[in-house]
């Protein structure tokens, strides 16, 4: 039996060793990718973004715990800053979660950012659509303490909850881009604390511009005008307290709401259309680099760059000449 076809009859291990084989890109890797993705397309995928320090971590093992109460298995990818040593995971988020380790019915895997901005990892996508594959029906993204740039999460996600921690005052303006765009779901967690209700406050002054058609999604062709004519959906604001174990059937009604909402909208698919094209759209960056490593080579890619530092040449042209490079070298070797 191959590796995928163990992972698809329920062997963790060989989850395991196939998710390494996804990360790291290898022949395997890329082999059980093509050979999975027909199954791919039925979880739920939600994203959980927010600052450092709001709590991510906490409150994605309590809603784990929650799922499992009700006798639902899902899977947590928990994406965390690299190592500068090793280039490996710094495994914070597992260490939080050990209570779930022992649980069959969770599917835990802490994956190094590797340096990607965008608050995940440039393989988070394969390794969702891996999980998805061998039938879990639910899969949580923690993404690494994200800023108003990082919402790359979205393009994941169908569903993102963006987790805000009380005390922000006056700096709430400042989310009214980046990641308070991409939010469904917005969460106010350590709700116990006093600041909470101004937090709170602050958020739902600015919520009459949140609703949204489509919200974080930016679809393609027919799909967008789709998205246009179906009523939108008004984010809550909702508050927790993982520590306390407050809030949490709300936040889980709140998530099963806006999945019956893309689907009974038609922006589920719609939502696949998009997460399609930005998979297409990875795979081809990907495929560019390697022919840039492979055909135009390191020392080809150091001249054009020494050229643009001297500014005897500016990006754009740069880059046009090592596409050009490339694309001659690859007819060239038809």
């Amino acid at each position: 039996m191959d590796i995928a076809a163990a992972a698809l009859a329920g062997d963790r291990r060989a989850l395991s060793r196939l998710l390494s084989g996804v990360e790291n890109d290898t022949v395997v890797g890329r082999a059980a990718l093509a050979q999975l993705f027909p199954q791919t397309g039925k979880a739920h995928v939600v994203g959980i973004t927010g600052a450092p320090g709001a709590g991510k971590s906490t409150l994605v093992n309590q809603l784990a715990r929650e799922i499992r109460e009700r006798g639902q298995k899902l899977a947590i990818v928990a994406v965390d800053p690299t190592s500068p040593y090793s280039g490996g995971a710094l495994l914070g988020d597992r260490l939080r979660m050990r209570d779930l380790s022992t649980d069959t019915g969770v599917f835990m895997r802490s994956m190094a950012s590797r340096g990607h901005a965008g608050g995940i990892a440039r393989a988070t996508r394969d390794v969702v659509s891996v999980l998805d594959a061998v039938g879990y029906p639910l899969i949580l993204v923690e993404t690494v303490g994200a800023g108003q740039s990082q919402v790359e999460v979205a393009r994941v996600a169908h569903t993102v909850v963006l987790v805000e921690a009380p005390g922000m005052g006056d700096d709430i303006q400042a989310l009214k881009a980046g990641l308070m765009e991409i939010a469904d779901i917005i969460v106010v967690n350590k709700a116990d604390k006093p600041e909470a209700r101004q937090t709170v406050r602050a958020l739902q002054s600015v919520r009459p511009g949140m609703r949204s058609e489509g919200h974080h999604r930016v679809s393609v062709g027919k799909e967008k005008q789709v998205a246009a004519e179906v009523a939108g959906w008004e984010v809550p604001i909702l508050q927790t307290s993982a520590l306390e174990n407050r809030g949490l059937e709300e936040l889980l009604a709140a998530l099963e709401a806006h999945r019956d909402f893309l689907k009974e909208s038609g922006q589920w698919r719609a939502r696949l259309q998009e997460n399609a094209r930005a998979e297409v759209e990875s795979w081809l960056q990907r495929h560019l680099l390697a022919l840039l490593a492979d055909e135009v080579g390191e020392a080809s890619l150091t001249a054009v760059v020494d050229t643009v530092r001297r500014r005897e040449n500016n990006p754009a042209s740069a880059a046009q000449e090592l596409l050009a490079a490339i694309l001659a070298a690859a007819g060239g070797a038809r």
